[in-house]
């Protein structure tokens, strides 16, 4: 399968911002904005404790599915509002944005609704369950004049955003080669339960596979053609694999798996210099050059809290500016990434429920 680089930024690779190296995500940059907050699972705790940092953030109402989750979850962050279920979040007139918290297989159908409600949306990645999903989710969006994205926080952090910068630079020359993984051993217990789960759209490559794609992605845009190779769960989902990605001078492996304990690394080799994250490729903190003659340099970075503070100041950077999707985490590149997706589950032989089918 194709995949056409145009649909991504310029020379079909990812954009960077110079501004993103040096911002602060907790200075304030406008009046506030009120926050819904749909689940109260793991991430969503993370995620509101950075949302607590930035000071126009409002924390205004959190929904569940059981009323004694989100009122232990509103009384515990400082919420406003408590909610059974997201649709009556989504009738608050107060809500400005939604952040959608939900497994993969739920978030088709909140951010369906959120976004007819006229509500701006930060979906977790992965963005949805397959390409037709992310499709009519954008569609649905551009319909509504409403701001869309997908939650990958890595792509705002300022290290990964320096590493983008130097490698676009030609500093090290032209890349020709990528290499990124993660990985560890998922315990099939709750919370994590749903990652073996088909219908909460389980598996390596949804939860950590949009991680390992995004290095490569970024650097060469859109590869020309993928080959997967992997394992299926007793349940029938990936329990890890390998996506090598072919290009017309380069070529690179991500890879992630749910049974080993991978060293969430990665790797940018060009011509001159090669680039290296060797520990916490989705929230790097040092960034390892070497130059043609052997000669290393490190750049270490503090992020602002966990690092979800630069997503979510974008989002708001956005919604203010009047912008219906962020340059950073384009559209296009997340419906392309999907497509990528539906490509590797054909080749693994993995199988999602229909949204029907889930909605039983």
């Amino acid at each position: 399968m194709t995949y056409p680089a145009s649909s991504l930024g310029v020379g079909g690779r990812s954009t960077f911002r110079d501004s993103q190296l040096t911002a602060d995500p907790l200075v304030p940059t406008g009046d506030p904005l009120n926050w819904g907050v749909v689940s109260t699972g793991n991430i969503a705790r993370t995620v509101t404790k950075e949302l607590a940092l930035l000071p126009d953030a409002g924390l205004h109402a959190v929904s569940s599915r059981s009323a004694e989750s989100a009122q232990a979850f509103a009384s515990e962050f400082g919420f406003t509002k408590s909610y059974v279920g997201h649709r009556q979040l989504l009738a608050d007139d107060d809500v400005d944005i939604v952040y959608v918290a939900a497994p993969h297989g739920q978030h088709y159908s909140i951010v369906h609704d959120a976004l007819t409600a006229g509500k701006h949306v930060l979906c977790e990645k992965a963005f949805t369950i397959d390409a037709l999903e992310a499709a009519e989710l954008v569609r649905l969006a551009g319909m509504n004049r409403v701001f869309l994205m997908e939650a990958l926080w890595t792509r705002f952090l300022p290290s990964f955003q320096r590493a983008l910068q130097i490698v676009h630079s030609g500093d090290l020359g032209t890349p020709h080669w990528a290499r990124a993984d993660l990985g560890f051993p998922a315990p099939r217990t709750t919370p994590l339960g749903r990652i073996w789960d088909p219908h909460a759209g389980g598996g390596a490559l949804l939860d950590l596979g949009v991680y390992t794609l995004t290095w490569p992605v970024s650097v060469f845009g859109l590869p020309e053609t993928v080959t997967a190779v992997g394992q299926l769960s007793a349940e029938g989902v990936d329990q890890q694999c390998d996506l090598q990605l072919s290009y017309k001078d380069a070529f690179a492996h991500a890879t992630c798996s749910l049974v080993a304990r991978c060293g969430a690394t990665a790797t940018i080799a060009a011509e001159d210099g090669r680039l290296d994250v060797f520990e916490g490729g989705n929230h790097p903190r040092t960034l390892v050059l070497t130059d043609s003659n052997g000669d290393v340099r490190a750049e270490r970075f503090q992020p602002a809290g966990r690092g979800y503070t630069y997503e979510l100041r974008e989002v708001m950077d956005c919604v203010r500016a009047g912008k219906l999707e962020s340059d950073l985490m384009p559209l296009a590149e997340t419906q392309a990434v999907m497509s990528i997706f539906d490509e590797v589950r054909r080749q693994l032989g993995v199988h999602y429920p229909t949204t029907a089918e889930r909605a039983e």
